[in-house]
């Protein structure tokens, strides 16, 4: 009725042989993570240093790039240049809360204390910048 099988199965031929190319560990594949999240992050703080200028965005931005060079074995991240478009600092506030909140997750799935601190900081600073305008105007 039907036609027998007349190869190996690719599960049984692939589980038998090493490939050609590096398999990264977990550990790897965090640090990779964690990296991007926090180059997207100082990429976002970068363009909200354009638009609103202050010391704590400037000190932020620099642990930013520390700690993304330590992750990149020593590489400087690239910095972000104020885009052509004039995006709305509320708008840059809640992407950067959510992205130093996916880099607090895989900070804390690695144990990277010091990488988890700095994105914690950065959401509880992200957050109060996007209340003070509601408390300003007595909207709540």
């Amino acid at each position: 009725m039907y036609e027998p099988i007349r190869t190996k199965s690719v599960h049984s031929t692939m589980a038998g042989t090493h490939s050609d190319f590096p398999h990264r560990s977990r550990e790897e594949e965090l640090d990779i993570q964690l990296a991007g999240h926090l180059a997207a992050l100082l990429a976002v703080t970068d363009e909200l240093r354009a638009l609103e200028p202050s010391a704590d965005l400037d000190s932020a931005a620099e642990r930013l790039a520390e700690q993304v060079a330590r992750l990149r074995g020593g590489r400087t991240p690239a910095r972000a240049v104020a885009s052509g478009g004039e995006p709305k600092p509320p708008a840059l506030h809640r992407r950067a809360h959510t992205l130093a909140g996916r880099a607090l997750v895989v900070a804390a799935s690695r144990a990277d204390t010091a990488a988890a601190i700095l994105a914690a900081e950065r959401m509880d600073a992200h957050s109060a910048a996007l209340a003070e305008p509601q408390e300003l105007t007595g909207v709540g």
